[in-house]
C-alpha cells in the first residue's frame, strides 16, 4: 500500500492500531537501542542509552487529549518509540549528533541550543532528532517506522525528569514562584554541564594517562551493560584498566576492536558472565572470579584472545594478583 494514501484514523482506532502493532514497534526501536550502543562504543562515546516503545494508557492519553487536537493521531503521534542517549557533559553531544546522522535516515532535527532571541531567558535545550528506525522494518501500510531520540547531559536529562512531573500536570498550572524556581535551576545545570566539561579537559592535558584509561574503561563498561547491569567496583576498575592500557597500542582504533570482539564472541561471553559473574554461584557461593563481575573483564578477555603473553607479562610486572589473571584465563579456556 501507498503510505501516504492511507485514511486518518481517529483516535480509537489509532489506539487499537498501536495495541496491535506495539510489540513489533517495541522490538524495533530496541534492535535501534542496541545498534546506536555499537556504533557509539565504536568511537569511544561515553553515554547510555534508554529505549521505550510508549506504553499503551500513555498513547491513548495522548491520542484522544483535547489539548493536542490531533486529527490523524496515528501519524500526528511521532513519539510511539524513543531512545535517549545521555551523555556526562554537552561537550559529547554533537559527536553523538554526528554518529546518529551519519548512520540513521533522519526525519527531522530539532536543535534549540544556540536559538537567537533566548538569551536572556532560562530554558530547557532542546535537543531532538526524528528518525527511521534501524533494521529496515516497516508497518503494514509500507512505511517505515521512525522514533524519536533524545540526546541530553546527565544534568539535563535530571532536572527535565523533574520538572516534567511538576510543570506538566494536565489541568494543573503551577504557582508561578514554583515555575520560575524550576527554571532558575536551569541556570545551575548550564553551569555544572560546563564545569564537568573543563573538568574532563583540564584531566585530559594535566593526566593524559588518566584520561586514557577513563576513556577504556567507558568503553568497556557501555558495552559491560549489553550482558549486565549488575554494579560494580570503580576503584578495582580503576586500578586494573590502568594495566591494560599498557598493553594496547592503537587508542584511536581499541574501540572498533573491542566492539568488534563483543559482536563475534557475544555468546561466549554471555555464556561465561552467566557461569561466572555478579549473579553466578561461583561468584556468590565461592567469590571467585571477581574481575568477570567487572566492566574491564572485556579488554582482558579481548587481550587473552589476542596479546595474552603481553598481558602477563604487564600484569605481571605491575604486580596485581596473579589469580585474578589465572581465573580469567581459566573462564577463557586458555592457559598462561
Amino acid at each position: 500500500m501507498n503510505p501516504g494514501k492511507t485514511m486518518p484514523l481517529t483516535a480509537e482506532q489509532a489506539f487499537l492500531r498501536y495495541r496491535q502493532e506495539r510489540p513489533r514497534i517495541e522490538q524495533a526501536v530496541l534492535g535501534t537501542k542496541a545498534h546506536l550502543e555499537n556504533l557509539l562504543a565504536r568511537k569511544g562515546i561515553d553515554c547510555q542509552l534508554i529505549a521505550r516503545a510508549k506504553e499503551l494508557t500513555s498513547f491513548n492519553a495522548k491520542a484522544q487529549s483535547p489539548r493536542k487536537g490531533y486529527v490523524d493521531p496515528w501519524k500526528e503521534i511521532t513519539d510511539k518509540a524513543g531512545v535517549r542517549v545521555i551523555v556526562p557533559h554537552a561537550g559529547l553531544l554533537d559527536p553523538v549528533l554526528e554518529v546518529i546522522k551519519e548512520n540513521l535516515q533522519i526525519v527531522e532535527v530539532q536543535d534549540h541550543r544556540e536559538d537567537d532571541g533566548g538569551e536572556d531567558r532560562l530554558r530547557y535545550p532542546r535537543l531532538h532528532v526524528q528518525a527511521v528506525m534501524a533494521g529496515g522494518t516497516v508497518d503494514p501500510d509500507g512505511a517505515p517506522y521512525e522514533c524519536e531520540i533524545q540526546l541530553r547531559t546527565e544534568a539535563v536529562d535530571l532536572w527535565s525528569r523533574m520538572s516534567h512531573k511538576l510543570l506538566y500536570k494536565p489541568g494543573v498550572t503551577p504557582p508561578t514562584g514554583v515555575r520560575r524556581s524550576l527554571y532558575r535551576l536551569i541556570a545551575l545545570v548550564e553551569l555544572y554541564d560546563l564545569e564537568v566539561e573543563r573538568g574532563v579537559e583540564a584531566v585530559a592535558q594535566q593526566d593524559p594517562e588518566l584520561a586514557r584509561a577513563n576513556q577504556l574503561l567507558n568503553m568497556a563498561e557501555q558495552l559491560y551493560r549489553t550482558f549486565t547491569d549488575h554494579p560494580y567496583s570503580r576503584d578495582l576498575s580503576h586500578d586494573v584498566v590502568e594495566v591494560l592500557a599498557q598493553t594496547i597500542d592503537d587508542d584511536i582504533g581499541y574501540g572498533e576492536t573491542l566492539t568488534q570482539f563483543a559482536e563475534d564472541f557475544h555468546d561466549r561471553l554471555r555464556r561465561n558472565y552467566s557461569d561466572y559473574g555478579p549473579t553466578s554461584s561461583h561468584f556468590l557461593e565461592h567469590g571467585r572470579y571477581l574481575l568477570a563481575s567487572q566492566p574491564e573483564s572485556l579488554i582482558i578477555f579481548e587481550r587473552l584472545a589476542h596479546a595474552r603473553f603481553r598481558l602477563k607479562s604487564t600484569w605481571n610486572k605491575n604486580q596485581l594478583p596473579e589469580t585474578m589473571l589465572t581465573d580469567m584465563a581459566q573462564i577463557w579456556g586458555i592457559g598462561l
